[in-house]
Formats: structure tokens, sequence, C-alpha cells
């Protein structure tokens, strides 16, 4: 892969920029997804229709966004996803001024579409830019930047958006019918200011990465071994190591998902109050931000990046079972923990997924985010769980996407290249 370098800003910390307003986007849905079923009188199911329309946008713009890429190059497809992003936050004004969930839904439809620009150039992006036996820890810096945004964004749009909900929630028992449609207007006006001003940082963003110094690689260099590797090679169907990497981001982003943007409603199932509850994704990402510090400290030099995926995929499940078979806050915490076992798992698949492809990488990586489309199945399975069952026996659908994720670290990433 080469890179045509310019002077300036190092690309790191522009794509370290970038990760920042993905996981600040990204993890307001986990303050929405209670507030939503709040303001437009949802059930399980439906508020969880916030993670699908959400991440279901990456299921369908994927492609394109590869097609979109080969046209703009990555920085000028970069500065195309933020201003995407921004058009989704702008339906958000009208979506709150009419308490219309189908707008809300379309608006985060669009920022899924955005961000689905945006991953598509900054992994593969990262992943290239050094070398790939600590590509890991180049992923978990920009994990960092992206959980400590996602650690903010639940406290600053949570203290806004559902300020005395417990209060509000009880109050609406006692209204009649107009009072009650007054006050849920109401409500659903408090995401316009913090919305707006997501508008401009977007657009502001855009302009800084349009105009920045930040090289364009080019993908479709290969060096010596890679191009004997791919020789013969027409379609991407023939990597199954890059196919079962499609899996495992599927399930390992579904139950991402569901470890933050689960816990507020779940701690509420719990008996514990909106106004405590609206801070636990912040812990869950806390937990994050310590396995991506793990990993940089660790990997390579103590521990490969797929057996450290392998034994945090097994942590996983023994903290997903504790959950469940415990109550109180003691579940919730051990729900809040899955954000120590995930921190280390997205890092090591694209490295694993991506190696030897060559001229294949794009395509390859829009694949990749295709499987985020676990974020939007996963969670509105869950929802439908929770409905028929309870909160907390849903999350034995965790269980099984962590034994796959295993499997992927011990043994899938080894099947290799095969022609038909």
């Amino acid at each position: 892969m080469t890179t045509t370098a310019k002077k300036g800003m190092p690309p790191i910390i522009i794509i370290g920029a970038l990760f920042f307003i993905f996981g600040f986007v990204t993890w307001l849905n986990s303050v929405l997804i209670p507030y939503l079923k709040l303001a437009c009188e949802l059930n399980n199911f439906e508020s969880y229709l916030v993670a699908f329309a959400f991440y279901i946008s990456y299921l369908v713009m994927a492609i394109p966004s590869a097609s979109v890429l080969k046209v703009t190059g990555y920085k000028k497809g970069m500065a195309l996803g933020l201003v995407v992003m921004g058009i989704g936050a702008l339906v958000f004004i009208p979506a709150a001024l009419t308490r219309t969930y189908g707008l809300f839904l379309l608006g985060l439809f669009i920022q899924g579409t955005g961000l689905a620009l945006l991953q598509t150039a900054s992994n593969p992006y990262i992943t290239i830019l050094g070398p790939a036996e600590s590509a890991a820890k180049r992923i978990s810096i920009m994990g960092i930047c992206n959980k400590v945004a996602g650690a903010i964004a639940p406290i600053v749009l949570g203290a806004i958006a559902l300020k005395d909900a417990d209060g509000f929630h009880d109050r609406l028992l006692l209204m009649n019918p107009a009072e009650k449609i007054a006050e849920l207007n109401a409500l659903a006006s408090r995401v316009i200011l913090p919305y707006v001003i997501i508008i401009i940082v977007l657009i502001i963003l855009a302009v800084l990465i349009y105009f920045s110094t930040l090289p364009e690689i080019d993908t479709d260099q290969e060096d010596e071994a890679v191009s004997q590797a791919t020789a013969g090679k027409t379609s991407i169907l023939q990597f199954p190591h890059l196919l079962l990497g499609v899996m495992t981001v599927f399930l390992y982003v579904g139950v991402e998902v569901m470890a933050g943007d689960t816990i507020i409603s779940y701690a509420h199932y719990q008996g514990i109050p909106l106004s405590t509850a609206k801070f636990f994704t912040t812990f869950t990402l806390m937990g994050m931000i310590l396995g991506y510090l793990i990993g940089i400290i660790c990997i390579p030099k103590y521990i490969s990046q797929e057996n450290a995926m392998k034994w945090f995929a097994v942590l996983g499940i023994v903290l997903t079972v504790i959950a469940i078979f415990t109550t109180g806050y003691t579940s919730v915490l051990f729900i809040a923990l899955l954000g120590l076992a995930n921190s280390l798992v997205w890092p090591a698949i694209w490295p694993l997924a991506l190696s030897g492809l060559g001229r294949f990488t794009k395509i390859a990586s829009s694949l990749l985010i295709m499987g985020i489309a676990g974020g939007a199945i996963i969670p509105l399975c869950y929802g439908a769980l929770a409905d028929a069952l309870n909160a907390q026996q849903a999350y034995w659908i965790m269980v099984p996407c962590y034994a796959f994720i295993f499997y992927y670290a011990a043994t899938g990433y080894k099947v290799k290249s095969k022609t038909y």
C-alpha cells in the first residue's frame, strides 16, 4: 500500500478526531432509546428501532460507500460523510417539533449513512497506515478516541433529554389527554438545541477535513507477496477468512451495541431510577477504554491480537451469564463490564479479516462495514425477547454471539483463500 505524504498534522490525529465524532454520535442512541420510548410512548421492541434505523444503514450503504470512495478518494469521502451526518441531524428538528417517531428514525438512518461512508474509509485507512502486526494497537488508540466521546455523549444528552424523567413519567399518569400531549411535545423539543450544535460541529469538521493535509492511500497497489496471494482471484467470495470476519463483525457489533444501548433501560427494569441509570452507558464505555489501554500496552509485545480477541470473547460469555443470574446493581454492573470484554474484539477483526487482500481491500472493507448491521438486528431481537420474556433473560442472546467470536479468533481467521 502506498500513501501520498504531505506536511501538516499527523494523519493519526485527524483520524482520531473522526473516531471521536463516530463515538459521540453513535452512543447518543443509548439515551435516545429510553428518551423516545417515553416521548413517543413506545414498547421495548419499538424503542429498539432506534438502533435498527441507525445500524441498518451500514448494510444498505456500505457497498455504495465503496463506489463513492473510488470517485472521491478517502479524504473527500470522509468530508462528504460528515456532511451527510449533518443532514441526518437536521432531520431531528422537524421530528422533535412534530413528535413524529418515523422522522426520528429517518434522521438516524441518514446519520448512519454518513457514518457508513466515514467508517468504510477510516477503518482500512488506520489499518494500512503502519505495520500489520501492530494494527490492533492503532485501532485501540482510535477506540479510545471513540469511547471517550461515547462516554461523554450520554451524560450530555441525558442531562438534557432525561432531566427529571422519573418524575415526568409519574406526572403523566395524572394528566388529562390534552395536558399529556403538551408535556410530551415539550419533552420532544428538548433535543433540538443539542442537535443544532451537532450540525454546526459536523459541518466545521467537514470543511477542516476537506482542506487538511491527510495523505491519500492507494489500496489498489500491492507488494509482491500480496500480489502472489491474490493472483488469479476474481471475486471477494474467494476469501473465506474475510466472509467469516464479516459474520464476526455482525455478531460483535450486536453485543457491543446491546451492552451500551440496553443498559439504561435494563437498569430501570431492575428498579434503578432513570436519574441514576442514565450514567451507566458511560461506565460501559469506560470499561472499553480500559480494554483499549490494555491493548495498546500489550499488543503485540505480550499477546497477539488474535489471542486477545479469543480470551476477551470468553470473558464476554462469563460476564453475560453472571449478569443473568444476579439482580439489581450487581447484574447491571456485569452488563457494564461487557464493555471491557468487547474492547479488543473490533481492533483485532480488521487486520485479521483484511490480511492479504490487496486490491480487494476497498470492497472487503465495505463488506465488513455491512456487518455493522448486527447493531440493528441483534438489539431488536433483544427487544422482542424482553417483551416476550423479560429484559434479563433476553440477554441469553449474547452467549452464542461471543462463542462465534471465540471461534473466529481461534480458527476462523486461518481459513485460507480458495479458488472456484
